[in-house]
């Protein structure tokens, strides 16, 4: 019998705390293609906002209120894309991937 598999979800819940799916190593269930698909959207979302980051900063007239809004939404795509580059790294060790030290 197989030892059930641990994925980290890509969002947390309602009071912050991290999201698990355990599962049978079955990564095609509703849960997992659902997680899939936000972490397409997140990498995605990051991708545009790096765009309007580079227009925003290339702008010489840009308020301070402009570059902290920013910020904050900079800091939540990185916070995404970490979680999903962990959930990924998580998966891939547990396929016989290398483990990162």
């Amino acid at each position: 019998m197989s030892s059930p598999v641990t994925r980290l979800l890509p969002w947390t819940g309602a009071d912050g705390r991290t999201c698990l799916l355990v599962t049978d190593h079955d990564t095609h269930g509703h849960v997992s293609r659902v997680a899939d698909q936000v972490e397409t959207v997140q990498l995605g979302m990051g991708v545009e906002l790096i765009g309007h980051a580079e227009e925003l900063l290339a702008d010489p007239g840009a308020e301070p209120a402009q570059i902290r809004y920013l910020a904050a939404r900079l800091t939540e795509a990185l916070r995404d894309a970490l979680r999903v580059a962990v959930s990924r790294g998580d998966r891939l060790r547990g396929a016989g991937g290398p483990a990162s030290g």
